[in-house]
């Protein structure tokens, strides 16, 4: 969902660097994987077409913090309150 953004906090060695992937266009999206040691963050369209990768080593990542769009859900409501009531 647009907006949708993932932080990656990485160890550069003397510092820590930090990165963000961003859904950048309605109908995208970002999706985490963790594979063979390698993080990988990409931004992906509706039909499943990778847009743009960000690849890290997982010994080196200290953080990743995702962060969906806040949007009005059944299961964001307080218990009892009607959705259609204004």
């Amino acid at each position: 969902m647009k907006g949708d953004r993932v932080e990656i906090v990485v160890d550069a060695g003397d510092s820590t660097r930090t990165y963000e992937v961003v859904a950048s266009r309605a109908g995208r999206r970002v999706e985490t994987a963790v594979r063979r040691g390698v993080v990988e963050v990409s931004e992906v369209t509706r039909n499943g077409s990778v847009v743009r990768t960000a690849r890290f080593m997982a010994s080196r990542v200290l953080a990743l913090v995702e962060q969906p769009v806040p949007g009005e859900d059944a299961s964001e409501r307080p218990l009892g309150e009607d959705p259609h009531s204004a």
